[in-house]
């Protein structure tokens, strides 16, 4: 039995301490997240062919609180599950000078387009309609923007919302989470 324990234990260690790797530019990598060329146009594509929302994540090197959802909320299961099943990740680095292509055309390294987008925190969470009208940006588009950390119940009631087009209803996300808690979820 103690083996049991142990080597569960041993699995979930493993599978935790590979959720928080570290890349080349101190940015947290996990599976879920996808490796584009950072034309959004082509990256909505891409989503939409295999079914998932396209999800824009702008981090920073050593950003407290992109670690704490690394470490904390993330690897939780009902979240980590909606992000691998439902959610199409990408990764923009606030201060990085890899081209990013907007809805636009514009093309700006990744520290412009977070300048040109508004974002202010880390992380912070720009989730995109399956269709963006022509002219607009990610910005504009954007059905919701999650600037900052939550926690787990609110992280995971935000990806249920925006998967379901809570938005859509009219309901106030607000309204939704206070259902949501009320109901024991």
């Amino acid at each position: 039995m103690k083996r049991l324990i142990l080597a569960a234990l041993l699995t979930v260690f493993a599978a935790s301490a590979q959720a928080v790797t570290l890349g080349d530019d101190g940015l947290h990598k996990t599976e879920w997240q996808h490796d584009t060329f950072k034309d959004l146009r082509e990256d909505l594509a891409e989503a939409n062919a295999e079914g998932k929302r396209l999800l824009i994540m702008i981090e920073q090197r050593g950003c407290i609180y992109c670690t704490k959802m690394h470490e904390e909320v993330f690897p939780d299961p009902k979240i980590d599950a909606l992000l691998k099943n439902d959610y199409f990740v990408i990764q923009i680095n606030m201060f990085g000078d890899v081209d990013v292509t907007d809805f636009d055309g514009k093309v700006l390294p990744e520290k412009d387009m977070v300048v040109r987008w508004g974002a202010l925190f880390t992380p912070t969470l720009i989730f995109l309609p399956e269709e963006v009208p022509e002219g607009k940006t990610a910005s504009e588009a954007a059905v919701v923007t999650m600037p900052g950390a939550f926690g787990k119940g609110t992280t995971e009631a935000l990806l249920t919302w925006v998967k379901d087009h809570g938005y859509e209803s009219g309901e106030p996300f607000q309204k939704y989470v206070a259902a949501r808690m009320g109901a024991g979820n």
